[in-house]
């Protein structure tokens, strides 16, 4: 009997968002309706993702972005995350800190996010500053509804939030966290980005021979990284003992480049680089190229097994050679080719899982000694999604990022300049080690998949630190290889391995652990801990397993499907 999802497929002609926000998913739809393009509205809802879920985003925080150029057939990608500090000694947090990246300042880099939902603008789109970002202001300084998930965060993490007076102001109003129903507000967020669209305006306004657009975007990036909101940031991390200084700010640019990209049958997927988690979904495909996936059953206990050890060696690999391409070498075009991927996967034994991390492809790297992690409860949260299309056939997939418990507000500002330094390993001789002016290894990481040369598009994405390409990958296989709508596909039960060292920090680590949503089958679970799978249950819809969003777009037809997760707050439109 085929799986019936609970929100119908979101099926249109025009354009479509979809966002993990609903409000979010509106503000972009606004932009849409209104004669934007793409990238206008995936900008728009992407700094109201900032706002609408700012224990798990920060306006300030990270924002890769790719994007799809109809006319020239063309992906680009945006890389929005920034570099550590220029003062950092790379030994810092092995001699001072017990080998940890602490909690607070010392962990900030270069907040990236405002820079590359400007520099999308200036490039691809064709709205202001103040256009895009007009609902994200009404949202910060107007208010909206407290939803469950946030609620529910909020509340499980008040000791940390209250241990930093400007984030106990914002995140506890009246010395607790907001229930749900109650009206939210971060009014010196809404004053942030007022003033960055006020700044705007005037520069567009004194501009002569027709480059008002661009001198008010410049302008309006200027206010963030040389104005008053540098200003504030920069006292605030002298004030505080971080490193961030006014050059690092001043000096910013995010990197714009090609994605990486790899065939799976008649697909052309993409990712972003190194740099972050992206390419372990090629290397996955890579690893599952050749295999009848259809023939192993739809999420049988054959299926998950192959997918997550798969999934392993390709975690093994993302451990042992990913870091910043700017700065050191990956050796990446090995890693997603056919013929590495041909050698690793004879490591994968039909009726035997790997008992912990499985050791790296030998490309020099030594497999590193692992101890296993006392149980966490509280997981890392963090991160959203937004993707666009629009009636030009442009597309638009972006993971901003960057959570509310990692460092403080910045007084004033209603800003935490991003804390993904978390992301990085304390010890410098690490892949993934930290060094100044250097970018963390980061997990969010949007895609897109191409069918048949241009016959279909998928932008798609998650929230989900290291669930998601998981989730990713579960969810396009689910639409290219087993038939499903957009819809259905997000919808269906996901599983997720643990067995490697977590992204954030402390790097816990699960050997062998497999968890599975509740709606998996006990017989399912059964064969999978026969084949040595530790296995863990989630709830049957459980948030942890990402919250990924879609919109296929289908050129013989003429029609775009979208669709979105009701694991979490995601909603998807279109007309």
């Amino acid at each position: 009997m085929p799986a019936i999802a609970h929100r119908p497929t979101i099926a249109v002609t025009r354009h479509a968002i979809a966002a993990g926000h609903y409000l979010a998913a509106t503000a972009g739809f606004d932009i849409l309706q209104a004669g934007g393009n793409a990238v206008d509205a995936g900008v728009a809802a992407g700094i109201a993702l900032g706002v609408l879920q700012s224990d798990l985003v920060d306006v300030a925080g990270v924002a890769p972005i790719m994007i799809y150029l109809a006319e020239k057939r063309e992906v680009v990608t945006i890389a929005g995350l920034g570099t550590w500090p220029k003062a950092l000694d790379p030994e810092l947090f092995m001699r001072e800190h017990g080998g940890k990246i602490p909690v607070g300042v010392l962990r900030t880099v270069v907040p990236a996010a405002p820079d590359a939902w400007i520099t999308a603008l200036r490039r691809y789109g064709t709205m202001s500053f103040g256009e895009v970002a007009g609902a994200a202001q009404r949202l910060a300084s107007e208010g909206f509804p407290m939803y469950p998930l946030m609620a529910d965060s909020l509340r499980r993490n008040a000791e940390r939030h209250a241990q930093w007076p400007s984030s106990a102001a914002v995140f506890l109003p009246g010395g607790r966290p907001p229930e749900i129903g109650e009206v939210f507000r971060q009014v010196d967020l809404g004053a942030s980005l007022q003033y960055m669209i006020d700044e705007e305006k005037a520069a567009a306004s004194r501009s002569a021979n027709g480059r008002g657009r661009e001198a008010g975007l410049e302008a309006a990036r200027d206010a963030f990284y040389r104005g008053d909101i540098a200003k504030k940031i920069v006292a605030f991390m002298k004030e505080q003992g971080g490193l961030l200084s006014a050059e690092d700010l001043a000096s910013y640019h995010s990197p714009v480049g090609p994605a990486e990209r790899r065939r799976f049958g008649d697909l052309e997927v993409f990712t972003c680089g190194a740099w972050c988690q992206g390419p372990v979904l090629l290397q996955t495909l890579a690893l599952l190229e050749g295999t009848n996936l259809a023939a192993l059953g739809h999420n049988s206990a054959d299926y998950v097994h192959h997918l997550t050890e798969a999934l392993k060696l390709a975690f093994a690999d993302r451990e042992a050679y990913y870091t910043d391409p700017a700065t050191g070498t990956v050796p990446l075009p090995t890693l997603i080719s056919s013929e590495y991927a041909a050698e690793r996967r004879k490591r994968i034994d039909p009726d035997r899982a790997w008992p912990e991390m499985p050791p790296p492809g030998d490309l020099g790297a030594q497999a590193p000694a692992l101890r296993a992690s006392a149980p966490n409860p509280h997981p890392e949260p963090d991160t959203s999604y937004v993707c666009a299309a629009d009636r030009w056939g442009n597309l638009f997939s972006a993971t901003p990022s960057d959570g509310s418990y990692g460092s403080p507000i910045v007084p004033g500002t209603g800003l935490i300049p991003s804390n993904r330094g978390s992301q990085n390993r304390p010890d410098p001789r690490h892949p993934a080690g930290v060094a100044p002016g250097k970018r963390p290894r980061l997990t969010p990481n949007p895609a897109l998949a191409i069918k048949g040369g241009g016959e279909e598009f998928l932008p798609f994405g998650t929230p989900g630190g290291d669930v998601q390409t998981q989730a990713m990958l579960q969810v396009l296989l689910n639409i290219f290889v087993h038939g499903q709508d957009v819809q259905t596909a997000i919808e269906e039960p996901r599983f997720a391995s643990y067995s490697y060292p977590s992204s954030f920090a402390p790097y816990d680590y699960y050997p062998g652990r497999l968890n599975l949503e509740g709606r998996f089958p006990e017989a399912v679970a059964a064969d999978l801990a026969r084949r040595g799978h530790k296995i863990e249950r989630w709830p049957d819809w459980a948030w942890l397993a990402g919250a990924v969003c879609a919109i296929r777009v289908d050129k013989k037809r003429g029609t775009l499907e979208a669709g979105a997760d009701p694991r979490r707050a995601a909603y998807a439109l279109g007309w």
